[in-house]
């Protein structure tokens, strides 16, 4: 994907192709394919070379997407070896969507491209190589694991709401005791002070126009599942961030400051308290500093803080932040928490999070590139986009997934880190100006630069909470329950039991020894665990032995405990649910999901419409008439009894409708509460119908005298006479003259009907009477070939009447001595008829 292409219109694009090859796929699978080959052996032909063709595609894309990789991929001969290999399908398929997310977070920004070093030197910006693979001892490097050194070791295992490891508050405005409290309401952590110096105009707009949908989203993804505690601590610099006003030079348009050579320049690695004292010294000069972090999830549950870049216009510094004694780079907040420093980050949102959980470091002053960039509209929002458009520096990605915990650090992944921060803040100062070019101080609307601080203090008051396993439901990001979605297949009681269970007991291992859950095993090993259902540990290891399950050694040597895990779900689960019980019976909507992800959305979001403000009590197609009995209030006696009525949008639509007789005739709908109108006469003046007229497809009859009672609750009394009809007796129905045309040949019709059925009747009596007079000749009549009539020219002779012939019916029987009629078909019915049955 190039830097220059339309991210947009690209996503648009595969997203159509996609949407019309399933759609063509499911066509094509629901024809009779079977028929198809049997009847013309063309499709035949045609349909397994397509099939041969698309199994080597598979085949091939399959190798591909192996290569480099751990798994292998499995050979498909004939369509049944899909089904055999599909959970080794399955892992290369969410291999492919993992990597496809990592490469939409770098395009976006979200993850940062990095570049390292070149042999090549010169006057201009090094340049990195050509990519290669990240070799493996880089990637999943096999060394002690130094949290088990830390002095405040990670707790994995709590349940109780976590709390800010600060412990001195630094440039505070609110004490340190005041900014711990807690709170229960999420709407009582996210009040919002208008920035200074803006009307209470301005404040409504501000607020209306800057209030982040993607920092409550991404906040209350990560707290909701974050513990079942009913309180949680509120953001320690919550006031000091919403009270922030930056610095003036930040409004100033100023000659960019270019960085320093790389090649005579070198960044110094902090890895003693004293280092970090000196460099402390001399951020505390700066009045802008740029920061990035790097970050290793694979051998912690929680992840680790592995390395942290910083950077001023004269110097580089790259700190360990693996020693044992990292809790007192707490003293950093003198510059990180200082509003008169401005801190530069790109894509900050995780950073933010990883600084507070692991040092106790918060940002008060924080400008992100990335939403500045997003406000100038780039193709691309990513630090490699940025370094290539301002530098014309090359950035890498190869060493993004590198092991940070290595120390010594190779130089190639030093100068890989420091190439995060050396070049940033020349680039803040490009983008500055551009955001102060285009920006309109006077009107909200155009405000890009206020619009960009605004997003950065939401993105630094992101809070960092516990997650806490969801046994029931399976929610939150280290569940099951996104598992199951993406899967293909059902599970049986006790395989869905089994798979529950497992990915609990894997869970709960990685918390105790501090690692990943994918470390321990993969989830394709969950599932095959849960759908072979192993009888006796050595099948259990056997599964855990395969390269697809990336079983650790902890897992393996506790096979024992993981089979008493299985026996124990699969003997629970005979009575339990079934996959697709458990999504049948899921009453997860759009309406809880809601509820979950924003808990408090109606109580802290100013103008937010409540569901029922979005529902119309009248329908938009019928107009004044209520959409349902539940808002139709004409109902005198049923009135109080609204909580228990049912919402019957026809049954007010369609009462009292008068329906023409005639074919053509229009009939006109109306309300119970609107009456009908009135039969015009000479004096009156004509009365306009403003009913909705639909046209009657066919001839419909007189409607019935209704019962008293129910003439009286409708309010017409068919059994006096019209008011607006005189000369009619109760019973009768006033009909137009088309109506008794009708009528007239209606009676017609039935009168030919008749005649023609006595005719019948009597022709068969006749035949019965002849019969009867023959009964006693016991000669027989030798037939006359000469006098009959010719059987191949056979000209049908029609009645009196010039009629049709009598036609032969072999379903009938032509006399009691005769032979039997044929048997009609079984099931036989008018239309189309198979002409091949599957078997």
């Amino acid at each position: 994907m190039g830097s220059s292409s339309d991210f947009k219109s690209i996503q648009e694009q595969i997203q159509s192709a996609l949407v019309s090859t399933t759609r063509t796929a499911n066509q094509l699978a629901a024809e009779d394919l079977s028929f198809h080959r049997s009847s013309n052996p063309t499709v035949d032909e045609q349909l397994d070379e397509t099939s041969e063709r698309l199994l080597t595609l598979s085949s091939e894309l399959l190798k591909s997407a192996t290569k480099s990789t751990d798994l292998k991929a499995p050979e498909l001969e004939d369509a049944d070896d899909v089904e055999v290999h599909w959970s080794r399908i399955v892992d290369v398929i969410d291999t492919l969507l993992e990597k496809a997310d990592t490469c939409l977070d770098e395009y976006t920004g979200l993850v940062k491209r990095k570049a390292a070093p070149t042999e090549e030197a010169g006057t201009q910006t090094k340049k990195t190589k050509a990519f290669t693979a990240l070799d493996s001892s880089m990637r999943r490097a096999n060394i002690l694991k130094p949290q088990n050194a830390f002095e405040v070791k990670p707790d994995n295992t709590s349940a109780s709401p976590w709390k800010p490891i600060l412990t001195n508050k630094q440039h505070a405005i609110v004490p340190l005791d005041q900014s711990l409290g807690t709170f229960s309401n999420e709407s009582e952590s996210t009040h919002r002070l208008p920035p200074p110096n803006t009307s209470v105009k301005e404040q409504e707009v501000r607020v209306k126009k800057h209030k982040s949908k993607k920092r409550r989203l991404w906040r209350d993804m990560t707290t909701i599942w974050s513990t079942d505690s009913t309180f949680r601590y509120k953001h320690p610099y919550e006031a000091e961030i919403l009270q922030l006003k930056y610095p003036e030079f930040m409004y100033e348009t100023k000659e960019p400051i270019k960085y320093q050579p790389v090649e005579t320049t070198t960044a110094t690695f902090v890895d003693t308290f004293e280092g970090v004292e000196e460099m402390l010294a001399e951020l505390k000069q700066a009045d802008v500093i740029a920061i990035d972090t790097e970050h290793h999830d694979f051998r912690t549950y929680y992840g680790l803080l592995s390395l942290m870049q910083i950077s001023t216009r004269e110097k580089d510094w790259i700190v360990d932040t693996l020693q044992p004694w990292r809790h007192k780079l707490e003293i950093l907040n003198e510059v990180f928490a200082d509003p008169k420093i401005v801190k530069v980050l790109h894509g900050a949102y995780m950073d933010i999070l990883w600084l507070q959980r692991d040092l106790g470091l918060y940002v008060v002053g924080l400008f992100d590139t990335f939403h500045a960039a997003e406000s100038l509209q780039y193709t691309s929002k990513s630090l490699a986009y940025l370094l290539k458009r301002f530098v014309d520096f090359d950035a890498d990605k190869k060493y993004q997934l590198a092991d940070w915990r290595i120390r010594p650090i190779p130089e190639e992944m030093y100068y890989y880190a420091r190439s995060d921060t050396h070049f940033l803040l020349y680039i803040f100062d490009l983008i500055r100006n551009e955001l102060l070019a285009r920006s309109n101080r006077s009107n909200m609307e155009e405000d890009y630069m206020t619009h960009v601080m605004e997003k950065s203090k939401e993105t630094s008051l992101r809070r960092h909470e516990r997650i806490v396993y969801d046994t029931t439901g399976g929610q939150g990001p280290n569940g099951w329950y996104n598992m199951l979605i993406k899967s293909s297949g059902n599970l049986t009681r006790e395989q869905f039991a089994v798979f529950r269970a497992v990915h609990k007991w894997r869970d709960d291992l990685a918390r105790r020894e501090d690692e990943s859950p994918m470390f321990v095993f993969s989830n394709s090993a969950i599932f095959d665990i849960a759908r072979r259902l192993p009888p006796d540990p050595k099948a259990l290891l056997s599964i855990l032995g395969f390269p697809s399950s990336h079983a650790s050694h902890i897992a393996k040597t506790s096979v024992t405990e993981l089979f008493k895990v299985v026996t124990k779900a699969k003997a629970e689960g005979e009575n339990g649910p079934s996959l697709s019980d458990f999504f049948r019976g899921s009453t997860i909507g759009i309406g809880e999901v809601a509820k979950q992800v924003f808990p408090n959305l109606g109580a802290s979001s100013a103008g937010v419409l409540e569901t029922k403000d979005l529902v119309s009590e009248q329908s938009k197609l019928w107009g004044q008439v209520p959409v349902g009995s539940r808002w139709d209030n004409t109902s005198g006696a049923n009135a109080a009894a609204d909580g228990q009525r049912f919402a019957l949008p026809w049954a007010a639509f369609m009462e009292n409708a008068s329906v023409g007789e005639s074919f053509g005739e229009s009939f006109t709908v109306r309300s119970r509460k609107e009456p009908a109108p009135a039969q015009p006469n000479a004096d009156s003046e004509p009365v306009e119908d403003t009913g909705f007229t639909l046209k009657a497809g066919k001839k419909r009859k007189a409607p019935e005298p209704e019962r008293e009672e129910d003439e009286e609750q409708d309010g017409v009394a068919t059994g006096t006479s019209n008011p607006t009809t005189p000369g009619l007796d109760g019973d009768e129905i006033a009909l137009d003259d088309s109506d008794r045309e009708l009528e007239k040949q209606d009676a017609e019709r039935k009168a030919r009907k008749a005649h023609k059925k006595a005719e019948k009747a009597a022709k068969k009596a006749a035949q019965a009477a002849a019969e009867k007079d023959t009964e006693g000749d016991d000669e027989e009549v030798p037939f006359d070939y000469s006098t009959a009539k010719s059987v191949l020219k056979k000209q049908r002779n029609g009645d009196d009447k010039g009629g049709r012939g009598k036609v032969f019916n072999p379903y009938k029987s032509l006399s009691a001595d005769g032979p039997k009629p044929a048997r009609r078909m079984h099931g036989e019915k008018p239309g189309k008829s198979a002409t091949f049955k599957k078997v």
